[in-house]
């Protein structure tokens, strides 16, 4: 059977559409072509034109895709507010609402929705609790343990929280239960770190942020810091540290990279602060990393340390 993608194929506008929020999702759940086709058991070349735009998926192909994706056919189609007259209601009044007053909404309704406060009992506010949020390479663990350690708070990887939750490591976690159970255990790790810790410094996973209940977590509860670098920085990063997950043996490992930073980017976007790790050397993006938390959480005028 042939294998050619049809990328010059006359394109339908829905199926235009559909493809490319087919892509943005991929890229923000951060698998690869070929490892979305695996976990949907559908062929690489069937998923290449879906994603172009030029493949008429069944029902039943569509739903296995979105299911390996961990969205909603809803989603997928592009409008993931139809589950309940409530829904309808709601969407009707934030139809035209600006980005500004949807933050203030969101915000709003976490207040309402959220866990039980562990900061009730506390004299610090919450935000001392310090994640930083970014993609894998950005500096987080390096510049985490700076931080932590400068402060005086513990440093959580949170990726060795998610593994001891399992009991086993994260490649056996989706290897063995695929990547939604790994998105269970990490929302249950990112919990139990909030509720254990009053002050902490917080090295979160890249993915996080693909999944909306853990990210809304991170940022209810935390000061929330976003790590940005260039994609060649985060990709180099990485392979210095002998890991290319996931994507070992891609030949656009570069384009994948790019597509990941993108999906994620208005997610990470909405971080309490950011500040680039590719504009200078270590010693001072810790300096100016330092300043901006320390500011933040009210320590203003604390000596410089060494």
């Amino acid at each position: 059977m042939s294998s050619t993608i049809l990328h010059d194929a006359p394109k339908h506008p829905f199926l235009a559409g559909l493809g490319e929020r087919m892509r943005a999702l991929r890229a923000r759940r951060g698998m690869t072509r070929k490892a979305l086709a695996v976990a949907a058991q559908v062929s690489e070349r069937h998923l290449a034109n879906l994603e172009y735009g030029v493949g008429n998926p069944s029902v039943l192909v569509l739903l296995q895709v979105t299911q390996a994706l961990d969205c909603s056919l809803a989603e997928a189609l592009g409008d993931q507010t139809t589950r309940s007259p409530e829904w309808l209601m709601i969407r009707g009044l934030l139809e035209h609402t600006d980005e500004s007053s949807l933050h203030r909404v969101r915000k709003a309704i976490g207040q309402v929705l959220a866990m039980p406060q562990p900061e009730a009992q506390e004299n610090r506010p919450h935000k001392s609790r310090i994640a930083l949020v970014g993609l894998r390479g950005a500096g987080k663990s390096t510049l985490g343990k700076l931080l932590a350690k400068d402060l005086g708070f513990p440093f959580i990887e949170l990726s060795r929280e998610i593994e001891r939750v399992a009991g086993c490591s994260i490649p056996e976690i989706q290897a063995l239960y695929g990547q939604n159970a790994y998105r269970r255990y990490e929302r249950r790790a990112m919990q139990e770190a909030i509720e254990a810790h009053t002050e902490a410094v917080i090295a979160t996973p890249g993915g996080l942020a693909s999944d909306p209940a853990s990210f809304n977590l991170v940022l209810e509860h935390c000061l929330s810091v976003w790590l940005q670098a260039s994609p060649e920085d985060h990709m180099n990063r990485v392979a210095a540290q002998g890991d290319l997950r996931p994507m070992a043996g891609n030949r656009e490992a570069m384009e994948d990279l790019k597509g990941i930073l993108a999906g994620r980017t208005a997610f990470y976007s909405k971080a309490d602060l950011s500040i680039d790790t590719s504009r200078a050397p270590l010693d001072a993006t810790f300096s100016a990393l330092r300043s901006i938390v320390r500011v933040a959480i009210g320590l203003r005028g604390v000596a410089e340390s060494a």
